[in-house]
């Protein structure tokens, strides 16, 4: 269970319907009835802007999948020949699909030296530490690659948003990111930093299924819950994150997530074309989409 996701699952009697309002119009969200609303289905694709009108097909997805899979194999036998340190962050709304993400990238690779990192709720003593301690100690060696389902950067998002932490810690957070970061480059750690991004329907959609589904009930907390009237607090932060961490040494890579193949895809296709390594094959990495993937920056600037 990630960090953020150490709150309380939420039992379906208390899930009682939510009033929202989205795009100017108020709506209310039951997303206790096992039935999804229409005004949900009809936008939840296209919400946030989404460019596609049609999800990636499967047979394509997955032969692309395959490929990229391949590549990686090669990335990392590089790592460990080089002993070069690979780390991901992957960040995002609740249900962008990090998890989803993060486990097509590190399917077929050894599990010893590609490791996923998703911490728990701090315990009391990690709370009396410096805040980048308990992340530091998950931090690759020669020949690994770590992976980050949320990371140091829940003090920028989600612990200012819940409340988690105090105004003073946050602006602290924002002092310290951007040289801590800049000591892990320059050590020559690839750093890589993803935004997935979602839009609010889709995500609405997204939880809708979870608390519908024994088999997915379990990713839904009353974090999850709270946070579905928080969207727009959600965002200010987001941006202000942005606006203060985009960095030349580290910076941000905004997927858009609506469909999880396209954003499955072309994280991966992000590491790989940015590292030489032995056997890269540009022809099967291919090229961004453009319209899914944008640097921060541009996304912030198109924003505002």
């Amino acid at each position: 269970m990630s960090e953020k996701n150490a709150g309380e699952h939420v039992a379906m009697m208390d899930l009682e319907p939510i009033d929202l309002m989205i795009g100017g119009k108020k709506r209310r969200f039951d997303i206790a009835d096992p039935e999804l609303p229409d005004w949900i289905d009809d936008a939840a694709f296209s919400s946030g802007g989404y460019p596609r009108e049609d999800k990636l097909k499967r047979n394509t997805y997955e032969d692309l999948l395959e490929a990229l899979q391949g590549e990686l194999i090669k990335l990392h036998a590089h790592l460990q020949a080089t002993g070069g340190r690979l780390v991901v962050l992957f960040e995002g709304r609740d249900a962008a699909g990090k998890g989803g993400t993060i486990s097509r990238f590190r399917h077929n690779l050894n599990p010893r030296e590609a490791r996923i990192v998703a911490l728990s709720k701090p315990t009391e003593t990690e709370q009396g530490q410096w805040y980048f301690q308990r992340y530091a100690e998950h931090l690759p060696t020669d020949g690994e690659i770590v992976l980050f389902d949320r990371s140091w950067y829940n003090r920028a998002v989600v612990e200012p948003v819940m409340g988690f932490c105090t105004e003073a810690e946050y602006e602290a957070f924002l002092d310290a990111v951007n040289p801590f970061e800049k000591l892990l480059t320059d050590d020559g750690i690839h750093l890589f930093k993803i935004w997935l991004n979602i839009g609010r329907e889709m995500q609405l959609e997204r939880f809708h299924d979870r608390v519908h589904n024994p088999l997915k009930y379990w990713k839904f907390s009353s974090i999850d819950l709270k946070g579905i009237g928080l969207w727009d607090r959600y965002t200010d932060y987001r941006n202000r994150m942005f606006a203060a961490t985009h960095t030349d040494h580290a910076p941000w890579t905004v997927i858009r997530s609506n469909d999880k193949r396209r954003a499955r895809v072309e994280a991966i296709r992000l590491v790989l074309s940015s590292i030489d390594y032995k056997g890269r094959d540009a022809s099967v990495i291919g090229e961004a989409d453009a319209q899914i993937v944008k640097n921060a920056g541009d996304f912030l600037a198109a924003k505002l």
